[in-house]
């Protein structure tokens, strides 16, 4: 009893072993250069699973081993995925034959996560080429100027915040990634559904947009945990009925747009927010308002609002309090700019902020918040690199972009590991190689809140830096270490800093 036993044990786990290693010898068959190291169902991300490092930085790992190459062949767990080195091919993919990799590599499942069904990252097809134009739309020249006065009100309460807390003591010390979430969850609020997020108020903060954003975003293990199984091992997050967005949260959006929409039913009053252009166009293309597709561009207006940019002005802060050249600079900048326009923060005197533009373009350089790219490939083609080596590439094959290693690579970046805003001034930027700087991507899936994003968080450095200035606490530990798992990059234990009034 105990041999048949032991034999089907034995026959399990080598029907297992088969099953979990079937596609190991893909690359080899194809001649394509692999990495040594995969083991059985995670390939080469055994890091990743163990919570050692994270996604991108497995990403890193790689690239940084295999630079030499223009492309290697890797296994995404089960998966065989080309990872692509040379700007030239990512240039391929991403614009020149967008045609054959015109589908992003994360997929959400309708069923389980409705309110994402609408999100140009997640769409394909005629709903993205829909929701693409619709965006495109909402954030033109002329709605930006028009949502900027939402985003003043913000920053007006923002400097508010500050000054409550700076009246009683000379300097405080602040979590910057608190600090700036606060700003950003209170401008989609209030720049996308019109309503005060309370995102300042420390009294009704458990009623806040903030709280609410911070309970499925703040990299937590159990929220890294659902982003690894519903972005990268979407088979499970199926079978085991798991969601992105928690039913509260899911519950949280749909009462309030419900109620904001019945509201200014009864009210009959023009409103200047992102929700109301969502209704608006709706009309205008002869559509009944359908409230479930206007919750679901209100909670990606949220998501992609808050998170990637309350993200990068955390970093910027931390570079401007370690560097504080560059923060004198730039302050010189806001402060000039801002007396040719009467000290109020206008649409052109943003986009009169130059120097400004480096600051971020080099932070988002040296950390970038998502340190990879991923794409399918909707039409079989064949990619060939300038060392020779070319792959056919089936339909279904997923590419995968490091671009947190091209962004430090020194063959094209002087110095990589300098922070050096100057690299982006008109003299220099002309030289960059444009394909190994993708902040917001590139080509036609390029991210359409671009300018949104800019837009909010110049006008956040703006009013910092015109009043505040800012230094390193010593509980930021340097050099930073990141967060293993997080599906964005976040540090392990905070960017923390000295706020006081400039002298």
């Amino acid at each position: 009893m105990a041999i048949v036993l032991v034999s089907l044990i034995l026959i399990v786990l080598g029907i297992l072993y088969f099953y979990l290693t079937k596609n190991y010898n893909y690359w080899q068959k194809r001649k394509i250069p692999c990495p040594d190291g995969a083991l059985p169902g995670v390939g080469h991300f055994w890091d990743l699973i163990t919570m050692k490092t994270s996604f991108s930085d497995c990403c890193l790992k790689i690239y940084n081993a295999n630079r030499s190459h223009s492309m290697m062949g890797i296994y995404n767990f089960t998966s065989p995925t080309l990872m692509i080195f040379e700007p030239e091919l990512i240039k391929t993919v991403l614009q020149t034959n967008f045609v054959n990799f015109h589908e992003n590599g994360f997929k959400i499942d309708s069923d389980l996560d409705p309110l994402l069904a609408n999100n140009p990252f997640f769409t394909y097809g005629e709903k993205w080429i829909t929701g693409r134009k619709r965006l495109t739309y909402a954030f033109s020249s002329m709605r930006l100027k028009i949502l900027l006065e939402s985003v003043k009100q913000v920053c007006e309460k923002f400097e508010n915040f500050l000054d409550k807390k700076l009246s009683k003591v000379g300097k405080i010390e602040l979590e910057l990634k608190d600090l700036f979430a606060r700003f950003t969850s209170q401008v989609v609020s209030s720049a996308g559904f019109g309503v005060d997020g309370l995102s300042f108020d420390e009294e009704k903060e458990h009623e806040s947009f903030y709280t609410m954003a911070k309970s499925f975003l703040e990299p937590t293990g159990w929220n890294n945990f659902v982003f690894t199984l519903v972005f990268f091992l979407p088979l499970l997050g199926k079978i085991f009925k798991i969601p992105f967005l928690p039913k509260k949260v899911d519950h949280y959006f749909r009462t309030i747009i419900t109620d904001v929409m019945e509201q200014r039913r009864t009210e009959n009053k023009p409103r200047n927010d992102f929700l109301q252009l969502m209704a608006d166009l709706e009309r205008t293309e002869g559509n009944k308002i359908d409230i479930n597709v206007l919750v679901s561009h209100a909670t990606s207006f949220f998501i992609d609002g808050y998170e990637t940019s309350s993200t990068v002005l955390s970093f910027v802060g931390f570079q401007l309090a370690n560097n504080p050249d560059v923060q004198t600079k730039l302050r010189e900048e806001v402060i000039s700019v801002l007396n040719k326009y009467e000290d109020v923060i206008t649409y052109d005197a943003l986009k009169d902020m130059t120097y400004m533009d480096q600051v971020i373009n080099e932070s988002q350089r040296i950390i970038p918040t998502l340190g990879f790219l991923t794409k399918i490939c909707t039409e079989e083609i064949e990619l060939k690199g300038s060392d020779g080596i070319a792959c056919h590439v089936e339909r279904g094959m997923q590419i995968l972009i490091p671009v947190n290693g091209l962004q430090v690579d020194p063959r094209y970046w002087e110095h990589p590991e300098v922070f050096d805003p100057d690299r982006f001034g008109p003299d220099r930027k002309h030289s960059i190689e444009k394909f190994a700087f993708l902040p917001f991507g590139e080509g036609p899936r390029m991210c359409v809140g671009m300018r949104m994003a800019q837009l909010q968080m110049k006008a956040c450095l703006a009013t910092f830096l015109r009043k505040y200035s800012i230094e390193l606490s010593p509980k930021t530990r340097i050099p930073l270490e990141f967060a293993p798992s997080a599906f964005l990059t976040s540090t392990k234990n905070g960017l923390w800093a000295f706020i006081r009034f400039n002298n």
